[in-house]
């Protein structure tokens, strides 16, 4: 009986506290070109390539683009032909993968065993309802993106992924995912003016203060709002300096990309990839104006 207790205060103890989850790590897209992905990632957000994998036949099959020595963009160069899903998955970062491994198991979530990246990190991955990969990763100390801590990127537009933007059909399948399992707190939920809501954030546990953003959808998507709902958003301290370097950089001077205050009363501005896929810059700071 002791043991049966000492077991329950266990499990009891896991489900209370929060996941140990120290940020996002990294999105990842799919793109059909490697030089338009270099022009958009690397020559007008400012990422360096800080390093590659190859496969089998000695081809480049995965780019990581580096904001910050823990952030990353994910790039494989796989789109097909007509293909309109570019989104791969998101990762998010862990001190203890064996520690967060046990919790999810104890949430009844049934995560696949660790295994070994060609990173050199140690991942697993589950999915959420709407069938999107969610990767758990552990930074170790041989694993690439800690050799690449220091590479310099002083062109980047930004130093921070603040958020990312998924899918989500079922909102109440998501809230029971995201927030009852795996312990995300909502923030604010929004939608164009008079309409319904399309967008929900949910503030992940841990200190970082990155979120998910869920964006909201009744009817199949276009490929063009599969591009923009699967998005990125860069933390800058104010909109006008980055939009003077980003117009300098080549980014046309036209309404689609201009600075605006989008709803959440924040300024913002957008810009696309060769494949249409969305980077948002976002200041953090509510504004008056």
């Amino acid at each position: 009986m002791r043991i049966l207790g000492c077991l329950l205060v266990a499990t009891s103890l896991l489900w209370a506290a929060d996941l140990p989850l120290s940020g996002i790590g990294h999105a990842a897209y799919l793109v059909s070109d490697l030089a338009k992905s270099d022009a958009f990632y690397r020559d007008v957000l400012g990422f360096e390539r800080a390093f590659e994998l190859k496969n089998a036949a000695g081809e480049v099959n995965l780019v990581y683009y580096k904001i910050n020595d823990d952030q990353f963009v994910e790039i494989f160069p796989t789109l097909k032909p007509g293909q309109d899903e570019r989104f791969s998955h998101v990762c998010l970062s862990t001190p203890d993968i064996e520690r967060l491994h046990a919790m999810l198991r104890e949430r009844g979530l049934n995560p696949p065993a660790i295994a070994d990246g060609r990173d050199g990190t140690r991942r697993f991955v589950i999915q959420d309802p709407e069938g999107t990969r969610i990767e758990f990763q552990q930074y170790l100390p041989e694993s690439a993106q800690r050799k690449a801590r220091g590479v310099a990127t002083p062109r980047r537009i930004s130093a921070r992924l603040r958020h990312v933007g998924i899918k989500i059909k079922d909102e109440a399948a998501a809230l029971a995912f995201y927030r009852d399992k795996l312990g995300f707190v909502e923030t604010w939920r929004g939608g164009p003016e008079g309409g319904p809501v399309r967008w929900i954030n949910l503030r992940m546990p841990g200190g970082s203060g990155d979120y998910l953003e869920l964006m909201l959808y009744d009817t199949p998507p276009t490929k063009a709002q599969l591009g923009s709902m699967h998005h990125i958003c860069l933390e800058v301290d104010e909109i006008q300096k980055p939009w003077a370097e980003l117009k300098a950089r080549g980014v046309p001077d036209v309404d689609r990309h201009r600075p605006r205050i989008g709803r959440n009363q924040r300024w913002l501005l957008n810009l696309f990839d060769a494949d249409g896929t969305r980077t948002e810059l976002m200041e953090p700071r509510t504004t008056n104006r």
